[in-house]
């Protein structure tokens, strides 16, 4: 398997880690530390987003093990990018000028970082 399905399967899973982990503990409400904190890690949707995540991370494993770690790491940031995206489309979230302009800043800079 090429190494750029190994990254975007990283970058995927993680970002959709990110999605669920804040879908479930919006079904929470907010959090501190104490009984709550773990009620939530066991909600489905932070459960699912904790797989997700983990998958993602022995994925990464692979990446690292065929890469540079000068190569791979700044590829973690496309997923600031993903996560404005994706947080507007599924959660809702507010989508301004400033946040897309701050994440064309961010994918510019991992073009030129992995050149």
């Amino acid at each position: 398997m090429p190494l750029a399905a190994f990254i975007a399967g990283a970058l995927v899973l993680g970002a959709t880690g990110q999605l669920l982990l804040k879908a479930g503990v919006d079904q929470v409400g907010h959090l501190s530390v104490g009984p709550r904190l773990f009620d939530a890690a066991f909600q489905p949707l932070v459960l699912a987003g904790f797989l997700c995540y983990g998958v993602s991370a022995l994925l990464w494993l692979v990446v690292l093990s065929r890469s540079q770690l000068s190569f791979a790491y700044p590829l973690l940031a496309i997923n600031y990018v993903l996560l404005v995206l994706l947080s507007a489309a599924f959660l809702g979230e507010s989508l301004s000028w400033p946040k897309l302009a701050g994440s064309l800043i961010v994918g510019l800079g991992v073009f030129v970082l992995t050149r």
